[in-house]
């Protein structure tokens, strides 16, 4: 592999984000002397104002971190729950199964008490420090990039549904042109209220960050959020965000290639990496070649094979029993292994595998699907390591075109509800106090005392499968972070799609036009139906990461020019 730019040098700290300059203010904090939760916070909340047609200030955030001295792993789930006035009958009587777009598929915004508490627990520095940059790009503005810029023309109809959203993303009825100065003056100020309210609380550093969050969620945002609600039949109540609190939970570990691979629990979908991981473990990936067709063709099968125990089993473990221990114990993962043919695809999804004695979940239909999906991308990523080794991984995420903007905060309440099912059998059917089966899944690599690897991705469903390739490109085949993150890419569509309403594209497989023409027909022949993407195409995710050699001190960071991804580091 070729790169188009270099993979970034470093021997202190860095920071790599969905946008150059989210990754700017990571990399600022650094310099001031924060640490990397203080980096990463700063570069999440600025991807929540740079792509705010995909990412959101009343959104999710799931982070994982690596607290060097302890030598310890944390996540903080940075997903909300459905109000407590929920009720799954509300969407399978009136709505017809369907989880419609609007008020009602709002879950609790999660994203600014992950930050808070994140900085609370494991950072240095104030919400004000970290925010400084955000509102800056918020009240003044920034360069119209061509990522957003193309969500806002794709989605205008949907913006238009609702003049709170027509009025940011559409002033004067015009799509904004590319270049043009773009501002959110009034999520500029709500992000500012928070600071404020930090900096006006008596206390520690901790009591100020409680300020903030409580102002979020129990202030003049939550009043916000709660009068629209009740003025649109939403779900949403005061007694809903003021009980709020982000989940500290353990992650979830296995090891693969020498690496302890960490992904959060299965309220996400990241057990799914570990899923493929152990399914490619017995193959000798290395011999096959890089994107030949038997490899190209293994880790699709894989990929299948996980999705379905995905879709059987995962759902937000304080409602469901979710076997994970089994679905990646030695025994389980060969038998599943056996069933991939070396010559012949998986027509559909194949189905789930059998867990002993298990009770949880469902297993009624797999989808409640209700016309065509949108087209509408969302989520972004960040890393940050530190000088002490310190690292963090966090996939924020929300729309700006499928839920409305609350009047005068310039946010959405998260829309994350279009993640459930309207099917009671199903494992991530909707309940009250529920969390959807979240797609974002920050994970984070770890080879003791020798390599840390944060990396992670936006792409929904082609998250987990771009994040496998791009760790096998630098793990198996010797790329470096950008070499391997610019390599082509490939992905299944087989599955039922998480996002409402959930269709699925049996035997579809979709790859980048720089995979070779031979290839692609030796994949048809085996079975798979081919569609070719464009050269580095945003559908294909935008991969960020951060190779921390600890043995020699030296970082390598890499930054995906699928979206507009940027990467500093000293």
């Amino acid at each position: 592999m070729v790169s188009y730019q270099p993979t970034m040098l470093g021997t202190r700290y860095m920071c790599s984000a969905g946008h150059y300059l989210a990754s700017r203010a990571g990399f600022d904090i650094l310099e001031a002397g924060g640490n990397a939760v203080d980096a990463g916070v700063a570069a999440a909340m600025s991807l929540a104002v740079l792509q705010s047609d995909i990412v959101n200030v009343g959104g999710v955030a799931p982070m994982i971190i690596y607290l060097a001295e302890k030598d310890e792993v944390v996540t903080i789930s940075g997903l909300g729950p459905w109000p407590k006035k929920t009720d799954i009958n509300m969407f399978i009587g009136p709505n017809g199964g369907a989880i419609p777009q609007g008020v009602l598929r709002s879950v609790v915004p999660a994203a600014p008490g992950a930050w808070t508490e994140a900085l609370s627990k494991y950072g240095t520095m104030t919400f004000g420090e970290v925010a400084a940059a955000p509102i800056k790009y918020a009240r003044d503005g920034f360069a119209m990039h061509p990522t957003l810029q193309d969500s806002i023309d794709n989605t205008q109809d949907q913006l238009r549904r609702w003049p709170s959203n027509a009025a940011i993303y559409l002033p004067n009825d015009k799509v904004p042109e590319v270049g043009e100065n773009f501002v959110q003056s009034d999520l500029g100020k709500s992000l500012q209220y928070l600071a404020d309210e930090e900096a006006a609380a008596s206390g520690s550093r901790e009591d100020g960050l409680e300020a903030a969050r409580k102002a979020f969620y129990e202030g003049d945002i939550a009043q916000a959020i709660v009068k629209y609600h009740e003025e649109n039949d939403g779900l949403m109540t005061a007694e809903d965000l003021r009980d709020f609190r982000v989940g500290h939970e353990a992650p979830v570990m296995r090891n693969y290639f020498g690496f302890d691979v960490y992904t959060c629990d299965a309220w996400c979908q990241g057990p799914v990496l570990l899923q493929i991981m152990s399914l490619l473990d017995g193959f000798d990936l290395k011999k096959m070649g890089h994107n030949s067709p038997d490899y190209i063709h293994t880790v699709l099968e894989a990929v299948k094979l996980a999705f379905a125990d995905r879709e059987r089993y995962y759902g937000d473990p304080k409602f469901v029993d979710v076997p994970l221990d089994h679905l990646l114990s030695d025994g389980y993962v060969a038998e599943r292994r056996a069933m991939i043919d070396p010559d012949n695809a998986f027509p559909a999804m194949p189905p789930f595998g059998a867990v002993p004695g298990y009770n949880g979940g469902g297993s009624g239909p797999s989808a409640a699907v209700h016309g065509a999906a949108m087209i509408e991308y969302d989520t972004s990523y960040a890393c940050a390591v530190d000088a002490d080794g310190n690292a963090f991984s966090v996939t924020p995420s929300d729309t700006s075109a499928s839920t409305p903007i609350i009047p005068g905060t310039g946010m959405v309440a998260s829309g994350r509800g279009s993640q459930n099912w309207a099917v009671p059998e199903h494992a991530s059917c909707i309940a009250a106090g529920k969390r959807p089966r979240l797609t974002p899944n920050p994970a984070l690599a770890i080879k003791k005392g020798k390599v840390t690897m944060p990396f992670g991705t936006p792409g929904g469903d082609v998250q987990c499968q771009s994040m496998t390739q791009v760790f096998l490109n630098i793990n198996e085949f010797g790329m470096t972070p950008q070499e391997a993150i610019e390599a082509p890419r490939f992905a299944t569509y087989s599955h039922p799609d998480s996002f409402e309403p959930h269709l699925a594209q049996p035997g579809k497989v979709k790859l980048e036009n720089r995979i070779s023409r031979d290839t692609v027909a030796e994949l048809e022949k085996r079975g798979h139906a081919v569609e070719e993407w464009p050269e580095l195409t945003r559908a294909a995710g935008a991969v960020c990461t951060i190779v921390h050699d600890r043995e020699n001190g030296r970082l390598f960071g890499g930054a995906d020019p699928r979206r507009q991804s940027g990467m500093m580091g000293w």
